[in-house]
C-alpha cells in the first residue's frame, strides 16, 4: 500500500491542496475501504494516463481510502495494459455485435491516430463495462468479506467467553 507521508507529499496530488489532509481518506473502514475498491476497480478500465489523479478526485466526495484507491488504479500497468485494452476491445465488439478486428494495441501516437479511430467505440463501450463490473465486483467482495470477517471474530469471541464460563 502505498505510504500516507509519501501520498500526502506528492507533487501528482498537490493540486487537492487541504483537502489530501482529509482524515477520512486515510481511514481503514468498510465503508471507505469497499468505496477504495469500486473507485480503484472502475478507474483501472479508464483509458487515460495519470488514472490515479481520477481516483484522487473522487477518492475526496466518496470518502474512499485514498492509498487503497491509488495502489488498485496500478493494476493497470505497461506489463497488464495490451491484454486488458485488447480484452476490452473484444467484450465491447460482443456487446455491440460488431465483427471483431485483428487489433495490436501499443501506446503511441501513430496507435491512437490510426487504430483507436476505427474501434473507439466498442473499445470505450467495453472499458465502461469493464470498469463497471470491476467495480461492483470489488464492492461487493470488500463488504461480504468485511461483514464474514467481523461475524467470525464475534463468534471467536462467544467461544472464548463461554470457554472461560465453563
Amino acid at each position: 500500500m502505498p505510504d500516507e507521508g509519501r501520498l500526502r507529499q506528492s507533487s501528482a496530488l498537490g493540486f487537492l491542496g487541504d483537502l489530501i489532509h482529509d482524515s477520512r481518506l486515510w481511514q481503514f473502514n468498510r465503508r471507505s475501504v469497499a468505496n477504495a475498491f469500486a473507485l480503484g476497480m472502475f478507474s483501472m478500465w479508464i483509458p487515460i494516463p495519470m488514472q490515479m489523479l481520477v481516483v484522487a478526485l473522487f477518492a475526496i466526495p466518496c470518502r474512499a481510502n485514498l492509498p487503497i484507491a491509488i495502489a488498485l488504479v496500478w493494476i493497470t500497468n505497461p506489463i497488464t495494459l495490451p491484454p486488458m485494452f485488447l480484452g476490452a476491445y473484444l467484450f465491447g465488439a460482443w456487446v455491440l455485435g460488431h465483427e471483431m478486428q485483428a487489433v495490436e494495441f501499443d501506446i503511441s501516437l501513430e496507435w491512437l491516430t490510426g487504430t483507436l479511430l476505427q474501434i473507439w467505440e466498442p473499445f470505450l463501450l467495453g472499458c465502461a463495462l469493464l470498469g463497471t463490473l470491476s467495480a461492483a465486483a470489488g464492492y461487493l467482495t470488500i463488504q461480504i468479506a468485511w461483514r464474514f470477517y467481523i461475524q467470525n471474530a464475534i463468534q471467536r469471541r462467544r467461544d472464548r467467553k463461554a470457554q472461560r464460563a465453563n
